[in-house]
């Protein structure tokens, strides 16, 4: 038998990625958040409240970066999704991460995130539901120790985290359990 919960919003899992900003003072500002991901081949859609420091920034430089955190970095990314840059100015600053300079974009690139997409917004649609922003990857950077022998970006190597809606927990992830448009193929045949 199922419960019946009504409208939720239920999925799992939900990523948890970091946007990366420049603040008009041009210090570092990152977010952790988990509505959005890819929406096409060199787009992504990201669901955002229009009160966010970040929001500012996005419509202000026409940047972002958007990166996968690691285990590793799992405290100082909840935090920076915790603190609010409206009331805590300084909070890219308490966590000791490193920022660069993204060649492509004017935004930054966290050191510490082994894999960073480079976006411009493309548009920052207003709508009942929220705030969607769609930007463009330029460009995608991943540190070496997250490659595989071939050079492509080997998921298992990420230890990431992904997010549960439901009870507010973080899940690790990593290790691979099938392969796409392969596992199931033998159905195919029937």
């Amino acid at each position: 038998m199922k419960k019946d919960f009504g409208v939720q919003p239920y999925l799992f899992p939900m990523p948890a990625y970091m946007i990366g900003t420049y603040n008009e003072d041009g210090s570092v500002d990152v977010m952790m958040m988990a509505w959005g991901g890819i929406c096409a081949e060199d787009m992504v859609a990201l669901n955002l409240e229009a009160a966010h420091k970040t929001v500012a920034n996005l419509r202000a430089r026409g940047a972002f970066t958007l990166a996968i955190p690691g285990m590793d970095t799992l405290a100082v990314s909840d935090f920076l999704g915790i603190a609010s840059a409206n009331k805590m100015p300084d909070k890219f600053a308490r966590t000791g991460l490193h920022a660069v300079r993204s060649a492509r974009v004017d935004a930054p690139v966290i050191e510490e995130y082994p894999v960073t997409l480079e976006c411009t917004v493309e548009r920052m649609e207003d709508e009942p539901y929220g705030l969607r922003v769609l930007g463009r990857i330029v460009n995608v950077l991943a540190d070496e120790a997250v490659l595989d022998e071939k050079g492509r970006i080997d998921a298992g190597k990420l230890q990431t985290f992904v997010f549960d809606q439901m009870r507010n927990g973080y899940y690790a992830i990593g290790e691979k359990v099938g392969q796409a448009w392969s596992s199931g193929a033998g159905l195919m045949k029937k």
